[in-house]
């Protein structure tokens, strides 16, 4: 049923899917599915306080290729409601509405998944936990795979201690939240889709404190569980990442089998900020997909 009308504000619904989209149920919440296309299938999967309106230029070049693309929207981002289950947001969260969604979307089809920070670290824990339902990732600067330590503890408090100031209405964290955005989404070709971001950061401050927090907890770490995936995986790397740095996450990357690597533009999401490049780079991924016997 498309749910054009959903009670949410502009600012939030910009950054996500945008109409026609469904809402679907997984993991005892509803989350907003937008699917264009079709042929191939693949998953996109956006980072935290962003939405499925990340994905809007690969869609727009993908789908004359022979693709079906399927745009999710977090819970409580875009057109998604908050989570029903009252379960704060996670990677772990995000994996089990994942593990639920493929089946009722696709059936006994296997998509490649791509994600991008907290849902680069949903989907890898997803294709760990049931990996006979995924064909591929594509994980682009995911979160679990650099080491928890005393730098990584620092930064996650300060970061959560920011984004609870603007959970409580400071005035002065829509210009502060605009600054860091500037830093996160680097490239050009982002420019749209962070303005939208940087609208809706102070709506979306309580979701990132969450997420954040979750951070910091041991079970977000999954480089000794990575070394275990068994799928295909392109590491898209945005090279200029601060947060999320490819200096802290090589260890761990180089011990997952079947793992490619290459290097973009920008800071955090290469599809959206170095986009020609990324689709290129993808394109080659899949071809070499289809030609393996496996």
């Amino acid at each position: 049923m498309d749910q054009s009308f959903l009670p949410v504000s502009q600012f939030r619904r910009a950054i996500g899917v945008q109409p026609p989209y469904d809402l679907v149920e997984a993991a005892g919440t509803n989350v907003a599915i937008a699917r264009r296309g079709a042929g191939l299938p693949v998953l996109c999967l956006h980072a935290t306080a962003h939405g499925g309106r990340d994905f809007e230029s690969l869609v727009d070049a993908l789908v004359p290729l022979g693709f079906e693309m399927v745009c999710v929207d977090w819970p409580g981002h875009g057109a998604s409601p908050p989570d029903a289950s009252g379960q704060p947001a996670s990677a772990k969260r995000y994996a089990a509405v994942l593990n639920d969604l493929i089946p009722v979307l696709f059936g006994d089809a296997k998509p490649i998944v791509i994600g991008n920070s907290i849902g680069g670290a949903a989907a890898l824990i997803a294709a760990l936990e049931k990996p006979e339902a995924i064909r591929a990732l594509v994980l682009c600067n995911p979160g679990g795979l650099a080491p928890l330590d005393p730098l990584a503890t620092a930064v996650i408090k300060l970061l959560v201690s920011f984004f609870e100031t603007g959970a409580r209405g400071a005035r002065w964290f829509p210009w502060a939240f605009g600054l860091y955005y500037r830093l996160v989404l680097s490239g050009k070709p982002a420019q749209e889709q962070r303005a939208r971001i940087v609208a809706a950061g102070s709506e979306m401050a309580p979701i990132l404190v969450q997420a954040w927090r979750s951070f910091g907890e041991a079970d977000a770490d999954l480089r000794t569980r990575a070394q275990a995936l068994k799928l295909p995986v392109f590491f898209a790397w945005a090279k200029s990442d601060q947060i999320v740095a490819w200096s802290r996450s090589k260890r761990a990357v180089e011990t997952i089998p079947q793992a490619k690597v290459e290097f973009f533009n920008g800071s955090h999401a290469a599809y959206l900020e170095d986009p020609v490049a990324f689709q290129a780079s993808f394109l080659a991924f899949v071809k070499a997909l289809q030609s393996s016997p496996n």
